[in-house]
């Protein structure tokens, strides 16, 4: 049986504060793991979204997605992610709102709910550790995120969308 939300980080741990997304998901896994609920979640990660990613959507009733963002307001946005009517010109490292397309064409069915939580990061150059800054708005995503998992439910998480000004 597919669980029925999806949390979907994306990042590179080797590439600075893009590792705050993969960061986050292996927190939510420890989290989940002890409070004994981790079989409502299935938690996935990759280093971009790909067309592919769509079929991970199949059957669910809600998907997060996590990623790290540069131009995000500090220490974090999160908003419904939106289904839009822009054609796809690329095959990989597509945006939430892509697979959401790609989905909708795919099955002919309207996708499941989806969230974004981007994690403000300051430094994505290879090789280099997550800032002090990124580890600061990691801790307040967590705590975000464990706030949105308790009541994985749609309408719940429409209360809670925060995107700071």
């Amino acid at each position: 049986m597919v669980a029925p939300v999806l949390v979907f980080a994306v990042g590179n741990e080797s590439r600075g504060d893009d590792a705050l997304g993969p960061l986050l998901l292996s927190e939510l896994d420890t989290w989940l793991t002890a409070s004994k609920s981790a079989e409502q979640f299935e938690l996935l990660e990759d280093f971009q979204l790909q067309i592919e990613h769509a079929l991970d959507m199949k059957d669910r009733r809600l998907v997060l997605f996590v990623d790290a963002g540069i131009d995000t307001h500090a220490p974090f946005s999160f908003y419904r992610a939106q289904l839009n009517n822009e054609r796809i010109l690329y095959s990989h490292a597509l945006v939430p709102e892509a697979l959401l397309k790609v989905y909708e064409q795919f099955y002919n069915e309207l996708p499941p709910d989806a969230f974004i939580l981007c994690i403000r990061g300051e430094q994505f150059e290879l090789g280099k550790d997550i800032s002090k800054q990124a580890e600061d708005h990691l801790a307040d995503a967590l705590e975000f995120s464990k706030t949105l998992l308790i009541k994985p439910d749609a309408a719940a998480w429409e209360l809670k969308l925060h995107c700071p000004a």
